[in-house]
């Protein structure tokens, strides 16, 4: 009874020493979703992440607590955002074709696809383009956390484990491609990924360090995620 106690004491303990990490991402994640997703709603299912670290951490395991309940709380919120989609179909048939008329623009050049040319293999204005791509950024939001090899990995649900030693393989495999793709990203687009993933600076922030506006940020935030999906696309199809 006397552990149970304690345990329970230690639990407690870790949730309200890190219930402000959970606002933190929620407050991270929202700012590039429609203005329809509840900041509410994202900050009750990462509570239900961080409660779910407390219960599964294992300190033997080498990373710290705070690392491994951000991992849990993004998946919990990845998970939510997934059981309520609120994408039209339109809008990812749409991120597909940009995708594939990159894919094709570059392997026929051999270099980044620019926007004039997607634009113009789209059959739309540069400026009809720019607004697709602001239109679906707010629906790209679990892509690079699919992507990410530092969080929940290919953003599955927390509860859902590696059922088969060959899925292992295969995420590896994954990341590997991953990290491959991203190197070969334009060094704009490398350096929006690392200042948003990495460094956690929100779309305002990083408009500050390019020296463009947080809508075009946003813009290109899109459109790095549809390039990646579409190096990635033997992996993701």
């Amino acid at each position: 009874m006397y552990h149970q106690k304690n345990t329970s004491a230690s639990m407690t303990s870790l949730v309200k020493k890190h219930a402000t990490l959970v606002k933190r991402i929620a407050y991270h994640m929202i700012a590039r979703l429609p203005h329809t997703v509840d900041v509410d709603d994202l900050i009750q299912a990462g509570m239900i992440g961080l409660l779910d670290a407390a219960n599964n951490y294992n300190a033997s395991q080498g990373a710290s607590f705070e690392t491994y309940a951000g991992i849990r709380i993004r998946g919990s919120m990845l998970d939510e955002i997934r059981r309520n989609d609120w994408a039209p179909r339109s809008v990812h048939k749409k991120a597909r074709d940009i995708a594939e008329v990159i894919r094709d623009i570059e392997q026929k050049t051999g270099r980044h696809a620019r926007d004039d040319e997607v634009a113009k293999n789209l059959g739309m204005t540069l400026e009809g383009y720019h607004q697709q791509l602001h239109d679906s950024a707010g629906y790209q939001v679990f892509s690079l956390a699919e992507f990410s090899d530092s969080d929940e990995v290919n953003a599955r649900p927390i509860t859902m484990a590696l059922s088969e030693p060959v899925d292992s393989i295969q995420s590896d495999d994954f990341h590997k491609s991953l990290t491959e793709a991203i190197k070969t990203l334009p060094e704009r687009e490398r350096l929006l990924m690392n200042l948003y993933y990495n460094d956690e600076l929100n779309l305002k922030e990083i408009g500050e360090v390019l020296g463009v506006s947080e809508s075009r940020v946003s813009q290109i935030h899109s459109q790095t995620i549809i390039r990646l999906r579409s190096k990635l696309s033997n992996w993701l199809n």
